[in-house]
């Protein structure tokens, strides 16, 4: 089988490295032998990891979609376009698809589905979510009879890393981010990963693949981790939590209507018990709930490009033995579920208030809770005088309660400040 790679970052040169290590191997077990015959780039000239004959490499991308000597594609070049047209052209010319194009599944999954199904070829993309973690397979084809209710996800690596060094060796945010740039697990812009962009297309992907929705990364609610602070690591070790950014899909049940879809990707407070709480540094981790399998959880390294190059291999393999046998993987037929908004979703709170320490400042907070129908867990103080901090845990409330609740609080003189706001999972693991 004749491969064509459209790109050739740190993913793309992994692959072939990984192909030429694995190619006997591969064919021993498949009867399939895999020969990377192009590779499109954008320039010629810049010097790369590997090195490849002049005869392989090409600027012309769209040549290689159309080469009939060419069996099947991948494509790791990243964004939109000219990513989208190629995967079409390509499906179009008959020929099976793999990638790695998280943002471009997330946004433009159901056309490229129903244009793989319609062609009658592969369209496959395990490496677009968590790295070499197989994850989209077991949903799709495993789970496939599965009731799925919830999934919960580290799904960035970029901002497990910093919340790891937060947590373990008390770095600021800045501190941790500029560590992870020097390693390079965070980009120079590190935007896409820290405002929780990344994780909401890994998060629309999960919830389409899971429930069969049509869900695209605008859909997604996020958060970002830029205003975590020391202060909020400290207090959530002191309470038994650790901070994550957690992508969340669920199925919500709604009053005799159909389920609702929700997606949102935020920091949250994650109890030390929990299996998510252990994922340490830029691995990723997926947990899923299932009505009869119960709890399951996929774990290894999110990013990097060997760990992608692999889920990429996996599925070439699978696209290249498919297309020997004249099959296809059956995608997910998706269909349109009504999205949950976040005013509509319920979780348990920590709040971290700045306050005045003089007598009648809890009742006036009290009574701002009670006003709008959240119910305190749990309360601290810490210090006196002009350092006084009152820190809260609430009861499972209605968003839209608790943000009319921060409203009421933020026109109190006896305020100095709302300093965090993190939605807590509870002991039923949900948040």
């Amino acid at each position: 089988m004749k491969v064509g790679v459209l790109g050739c970052g740190n993913v793309g040169a992994a692959l072939v490295q990984l192909i030429d290590a694995r190619r006997d191997e591969i064919e021993t077990r498949t009867g399939v032998r895999l020969e990377v015959t192009k590779v499109a780039v954008r320039s010629l000239s810049r010097t790369r990891p590997i090195e490849l004959p002049d005869d392989v490499l090409t600027r012309d991308a769209a040549a290689v979609v159309k080469d009939p000597d060419l069996d099947v594609i991948v494509e790791v070049i990243g964004g939109i376009e000219p990513a989208r047209e190629l995967i079409l052209d390509a499906i179009a010319a008959g020929k099976p698809v793999v990638t790695a194009n998280k943002e471009l599944v997330a946004n433009h999954g159901a056309e490229l589905f129903t244009a793989a199904s319609e062609g009658g070829v592969d369209l496959l993309f395990e490496a677009a979510v968590a790295g070499g973690i197989p994850i989209l397979r077991p949903l799709r084809e495993s789970l496939a009879g599965e009731d799925i209710r919830r999934i919960m996800g580290i799904v960035n690596g970029t901002t497990n890393f910093i919340l790891t060094r937060m947590s373990e060796e008390g770095a600021s945010y800045a501190s941790a981010l500029a560590e992870a740039q020097e390693l390079g697990y965070a980009e120079r812009d590190p935007t896409a990963d820290v405002e929780g962009y990344d994780a909401g297309a890994k998060a629309a992907i999960l919830a389409s693949i899971a429930f069969g929705a049509k869900v695209v990364a605008g859909d997604v609610y996020h958060e970002g981790i830029a205003n975590i602070t020391t202060t909020d690591i400290e207090f959530a070790d002191r309470l038994g939590f650790v901070i994550k950014l957690l992508a969340v899909a669920e199925l919500v049940p709604t009053d005799g209507g159909p389920e609702e879809v929700a997606v949102r990707v935020h920091p949250a407070m994650v109890p030390k018990e929990h299996p998510l709480a252990g994922v340490r540094d830029s691995f990723n981790a997926v947990f899923v709930e299932g009505a009869a399998v119960g709890d399951l959880m996929f774990y290894g390294r999110g990013a990097g490009g060997d760990p992608t190059a692999s889920a990429v291999l996996g599925d070439l393999v699978d696209a290249a033995v498919n297309l020997r046998k004249h099959t296809h993987a059956d995608l997910v037929t998706l269909s349109r579920r009504p999205i949950r908004p976040i005013d509509e979703l319920h979780s348990s709170y920590y709040v971290n208030l700045d306050v005045v320490d003089q007598p009648g400042v809890l009742r006036a907070i009290a009574e701002a809770f009670e006003r709008h129908g959240v119910s305190i867990r749990s309360l601290e103080q810490e210090g006196i005088g002009e350092s006084a901090r009152l820190i809260f845990i609430t009861h499972r409330a209605r968003e839209a309660d608790v943000q009319a609740t921060l409203a009421d609080l933020r026109t109190l003189d006896v305020i100095h400040d709302i300093t965090s706001v993190l939605r807590v999972v509870g002991d039923d693991g949900r948040g």
